[in-house]
């Protein structure tokens, strides 16, 4: 078991008598489904359907005071609460940015219980094993409890790259990306189910539709992964942009129609000179170019 402390991740408290309802109104993610034993992964949205903040919510036993914990970029902690005040109204509830006292620590390959924090299961994919959210200065005591193996967080990158799970900020830009286009759909990031949330209209009807031809996707590389954010070119057309990397392997945010087409005509995707190949994510069930229907 490995785990790792992520200091790219903050921590938002919603709390009050409210404070299912209020996210539920707001989130992708069903909040009613939420408990101290099963954390959520959703995202606040514009009223155009694109992310403004994602996060996974997770839930305080009673016994330890309760309310909603959101899991969420540690730079867009600051903007998630200024969000959910201007939403507020009279909705009974505090939102406070915790992100000076409280840290996310992530667990993989390997599971396990601690007392040093609140410990919930990653809700996106299994693989990605638990996180604990805690005091950082906490970390090494947790890390002990559980038995894991103290590892940077370059190591948990690497893991997540290779999961082919997405990161906002270096896989897709926040306010300019849809739910399935950042493959919340295909990682239990959006619940068609449950009542409104703001930006509903738009993404379902990019699922009933079929009309997501953006997906954030692994590419195996040859040689060094570009850097985020190149161009991803099939001769002089682009087709794309490259993501987050580690070693050979990357993911990168392609139109896949027009990979299509480059498959079917033969053309190389290239990416600053770099050589690359999309691969499905082994998750997927979004169509695929080639795959037959």
């Amino acid at each position: 078991m490995k785990a790792a402390l992520l200091p790219d991740r903050g921590v938002v408290k919603v709390a009050g008598i409210d404070a299912r309802t209020f996210l539920n109104g707001l989130l992708t993610t069903d909040v009613a489904k939420v408990t101290p034993e099963q954390a959520r992964f959703g995202a606040l949205l514009t009223p155009q359907g694109k992310i403004v903040v994602d996060c996974i919510v997770a839930e305080a036993p009673a016994a330890d005071g309760g309310g909603f914990f959101l899991d969420c970029p540690r730079a867009l902690a600051p903007n998630l609460v200024e969000k959910l005040n201007f939403y507020k109204l009279r909705a009974k509830v505090i939102c406070e940015d915790l992100s000076e006292v409280l840290g996310v620590m992530a667990i993989w390959d390997g599971s396990g219980s601690t007392e040093y924090g609140l410990i919930y299961p990653d809700p996106r994919l299994p693989a990605l094993g638990q996180r604990v959210m805690l005091p950082p200065h906490l970390a090494k005591e947790a890390a002990a409890d559980l038995g894991a193996e103290p590892m940077e967080a370059a190591a948990y990158e690497a893991h997540r790259i290779a999961q082919g799970v997405p990161r906002g900020g270096l896989d897709f830009i926040y306010g300019d990306a849809f739910p399935h286009e950042t493959d919340m759909d295909q990682l239990a990031g959006v619940d068609f189910d449950k009542g409104c949330y703001v930006g509903q209209e738009v993404v379902s009807r990019m699922e009933h539709r079929g009309t997501a031809r953006n997906r954030v996707v692994p590419v195996a590389v040859e040689g060094f992964a570009p850097e985020a954010g190149i161009p991803v070119m099939a001769g002089d057309r682009q087709v794309g942009t490259t993501g987050s990397h580690a070693g050979q392997s990357a993911l990168a945010m392609l139109r896949l129609d027009r990979v299509a087409d480059a498959r079917a005509a033969g053309t190389p995707l290239m990416a600053g000179g770099v050589a690359i190949e999309p691969r499905k994510p082994h998750w997927a069930t979004f169509a695929w170019p080639g795959e037959k229907v």
